[in-house]
């Protein structure tokens, strides 16, 4: 069994509230980094990237620095989604220095979540200096500057149209920004720097009204996820754990694997068929429906 992603979520504390992202429920935890280690030696072998995150602000870990000379040490392929604030904090060089670190994921729409009424240029200069420096410093970096609140793909842009005019304006390049997102999502500034465009999504929650039983999802065949207190659960979007599969401290990733609820629930999406009931109530799954088929008898 190998996934192309595993996220590990270092923490699901956020120093932001965005529209993007719901608040957690759950308790506030950080990963330790002795533990952070213990669930990266037992991920990797089933796994192509880490990503450092699921909730929260990896930023914010009060030892990210550890955390990230331990993906070192691991030789793990890194991706990490930030809302750039942190920065400065930790200074350029902490990530070019990072021989793990693959990708970054900038969500620049979350300024305007929390600042609606200030000036994004403050908020983004960094993040564009950053990128600036990482062309000559680390151009084998990729930098996705990410605008994942699209309201539909028919729709025009205005919200977001300040921020890519500034990044256009910074770069000196001209960028055509139209983009169907149901057909291509990115569009490249320059070097490995890219626009990253996506509509809305609505988090699943078991609250939400049933949509069927039948569909298909890439969780548990892509990706699984893995909470800040070791439970894993089937993909990035789990955000309280509404399917735990395990915990990875305690039982360790062979036997969550191999356990019968992680089984019956991948065979059911070979299947078409949803077989939790959070996924039957998950909008996201929908954006698969073209792919999916009737459900194949068991």
């Amino acid at each position: 069994m190998r996934f192309l992603k595993t996220y590990i979520e270092i923490s699901n504390i956020c120093n932001l509230q965005c529209t993007f992202c719901p608040e957690v429920e759950r308790e506030k935890k950080v990963l330790s980094p002795d533990n952070f280690k213990i669930i990266l030696k037992e991920v990797l072998p089933h796994t192509e990237q880490i990503c450092l995150h699921l909730m929260g602000e990896p930023l914010a870990h009060p030892e990210f620095e550890k955390i990230l000379s331990i993906c070192n040490e691991e030789q793990a392929k890194v991706h990490l989604t930030t809302n750039g604030t942190y920065l400065q904090k930790y200074g350029f060089d902490t990530f070019f220095k990072a021989t793990s670190l693959k990708q970054i994921n900038f969500s620049i729409h979350s300024f305007k979540d929390n600042y609606p009424n200030k000036d994004i240029r403050p908020f983004i200069f960094d993040i564009l200096q950053f990128s600036k420096e990482a062309l000559s410093i680390r151009p084998d970096l990729y930098i996705n500057y990410r605008l994942w609140n699209l309201p539909s793909p028919d729709q025009e842009r205005d919200e977001n149209q300040e921020i890519i005019d500034y990044i256009c304006e910074f770069f000196q390049i001209p960028i055509n920004e139209k983009v169907d997102v149901r057909f291509k999502k990115s569009k490249n500034i320059t070097g490995r720097i890219y626009f990253h465009f996506d509509t809305r999504f609505h988090w699943p929650s078991l609250q939400d009204p049933h949509l069927g039983d039948l569909g298909f999802c890439h969780a548990l065949s892509q990706q699984i996820g893995i909470h800040a207190d070791g439970t894993v659960v089937p993909c990035c979007l789990d955000k309280e754990a509404g399917i735990p599969l395990g915990n990875v401290l305690t039982e360790g990733i062979n036997a969550i694997l191999e356990s019968k609820k992680f089984k019956t629930m991948k065979n059911g999406f070979q299947r078409h068929k949803l077989v939790e009931e959070l996924c039957q109530k998950c909008t996201f799954r929908q954006r698969f429906e073209k792919k999916s088929a009737p459900a194949v008898p068991p």
